[in-house]
């Protein structure tokens, strides 16, 4: 029964999900028009809501856990496992009242409506994963816009998803960049369950009826700290968490 409510109901979360990005990438460029950054980043907000809770059309049960542990009156660095490419909105919606920027391979930065603006002119690291120089620069830059703003930047050290949802080695480069840019930034380790779930069979169908569950684990303050251990330790507690120790 599940399979089959799969084939039906995957086309009309798809179709919603396709008109949401058509409808809010113009949204966002008279946002941006209007009233420059914070109005723009409502817009996003607005569109990650959407196309989150939309996922109750294939029987998805959300649920957030941890919000409160986030660190307050400091930036922080999100690290968390890769599943899917719904790993985005949980993190853009979960975590909005810190405004979060990503590390994202640059290919994402052009074609996609909606997706591909924000990435652009939200002040996310648009990186060329085959140019190490170049990657370092732009999270650099990333790190010290959140060192001055106070936000946010979430980064996903295992490079590419794990489509079977077990956790490939974490990489610390990403995160030693981030940190010398952002000295006063805390680790925020965040676990991803049930986005391979859903895209077990790949983009069509999709499964049915996932729990999809979003936990921030205890933040951890990196100062005076290896960070290969870390980066280590965040990795053991995320496949902890996900009984993947």
């Amino acid at each position: 029964m599940k399979r089959l409510l799969g084939y039906l109901l995957t086309p009309i979360y798809l179709s919603v999900f396709g008109l949401l990005l058509l409808v809010f990438h113009p949204v966002q460029v008279i946002c941006r028009w209007i009233g420059g950054y914070p109005l723009r980043k409502k817009s996003v907000d607005v569109l990650n809501f959407f196309l989150l809770y939309s996922l109750v059309i294939m029987g998805a049960r959300i649920r957030f856990r941890g919000l409160d542990l986030l660190p307050e009156g400091r930036p922080f660095i999100i690290v968390s496992n890769h599943q899917s490419t719904f790993d985005i909105p949980p993190i853009v919606w979960g975590f909005r009242k810190h405004h979060p920027k990503f590390v994202s391979k640059k290919e994402l930065g052009k074609g996609i409506p909606s997706i591909s603006y924000n990435l652009r002119h939200g002040g996310s690291a648009l990186i060329d994963r085959k140019n190490g120089r170049q990657s370092i620069i732009e999270i650099t830059k990333l790190g010290k816009h959140i060192e001055k703003e106070q936000y946010c930047a979430s980064i996903f050290p295992e490079g590419t998803r794990s489509k079977t949802g077990k956790v490939k080695r974490f990489q610390h480069a990403g995160i030693a960049s981030l940190l010398r840019a952002a000295p006063s930034a805390m680790i925020v380790p965040f676990v991803i369950e049930g986005n391979s779930c859903l895209m077990e069979r790949g983009y069509f169908p999709l499964t049915f009826g996932c729990r999809l569950n979003y936990t921030v684990l205890p933040p951890i303050d990196p100062a005076g700290k290896d960070l290969k251990e870390l980066t280590q330790q965040i990795e053991d507690q995320i496949k902890a968490h996900l009984n993947q120790a």
